[in-house]
């Protein structure tokens, strides 16, 4: 494992994966890769426009199609015009960014992170056959679930404490999900990656003046997106349990491993309340 580099990614010759957020970053790259090794890849982007645009730079059968995570309808006829895939890769996200709200009224963070990619993952359950890779973040650690205002209606928003908040939900979605799996006999795994910190188009869009320049800072130490989306790729690629946390074994920087959660992120009574809550907002539950 420690020396593990995209260069090791086995055949995906007869493969179908998909990877959402696929346009630019860390997603872009592990299409390219995915695709590169045989795997019919389709890139799940908001805009066509870029989504093709990125296409163009990837060899093997690619394929741009419509989803906005800020939409449960496209997320519905995303899924609706999927017919098998073997990995579904949840990869799109939006960092740290002003408030805002999607179009079902959700906080847009909380709203594309986990929500849009919860719905997804459950409507295209019943046609996966081998996992569920989702990319969360180590900034997971400050995060704090409220499962009274997970939308921020009722408290002053705070625009880290809520990318905290949507990147602690995806670790408890990939719990949740890997029990309910296994307690359905299901062959398939959810199991989580996360970058470190690579410099991606990610950052900077926090409307802040002082965020805009913690984030260029942060850049000048940052890992390059391939080393970022090395962890993502040997989640979808390797033979690892369920509920596998993958990422780099000193949190930024070092060679890929199952990495460590915080303890919140283990909470099995706050995923479940997560997992009650989000199925009543998106109108989607576990299908298995």
């Amino acid at each position: 494992m420690s020396d593990w580099t995209a260069a090791d990614l086995p055949s995906f010759a007869g493969r179908t994966v998909i990877v959402t957020g696929a346009n630019s970053g860390l997603g872009m790259i592990t299409a390219r890769e995915l695709a590169r090794v045989g795997a019919r890849t389709i890139l799940a982007v908001r805009n066509l426009d870029k989504g093709n645009t990125a296409a163009a730079t990837m060899t093997g059968d690619v394929e741009v199609r419509s989803l906005d995570l800020q939409n449960l309808a496209s997320v519905r006829a995303f899924a609706d015009g999927v017919d098998s895939v073997d990995v579904l890769v949840n990869n799109a996200g939006i960092m740290a960014v002003p408030y805002a709200q999607t179009v079902d009224g959700f906080e847009s963070q909380i709203g594309t992170n986990h929500l849009g990619h919860f719905a997804l993952t459950n409507l295209l359950l019943p046609k996966i056959s081998d996992r569920v890779v989702t990319v969360s973040s180590m900034m997971h650690l400050m995060g704090r679930v409220n499962l009274k205002d997970l939308n921020w209606k009722s408290r002053p928003y705070l625009a880290w404490p809520a990318y905290g908040q949507s990147k602690l939900a995806n670790l408890l979605f990939t719990g949740e999900l890997q029990r309910r799996l296994a307690a359905a006999g299901s062959p398939v795994r959810a199991v989580a990656a996360h970058p470190g910190y690579s410099a991606t188009n990610l950052q900077g869009h926090s409307g802040n003046p002082l965020g805009e320049k913690i984030a260029r800072a942060g850049n000048r130490i940052a890992t390059d997106a391939d080393f970022g989306a090395r962890q993502t790729l040997y989640a979808v690629a390797a033979d690892i349990p369920g509920d596998s946390f993958i990422g780099p074994r000193f949190s930024m920087f070092g060679p890929t491993v199952a990495t460590w959660r915080s303890p919140l992120a283990r909470d099995r009574g706050k995923a479940a309340g997560l997992w009650t809550l989000s199925e009543q907002l998106t109108g989607t539950e576990f299908p298995l």
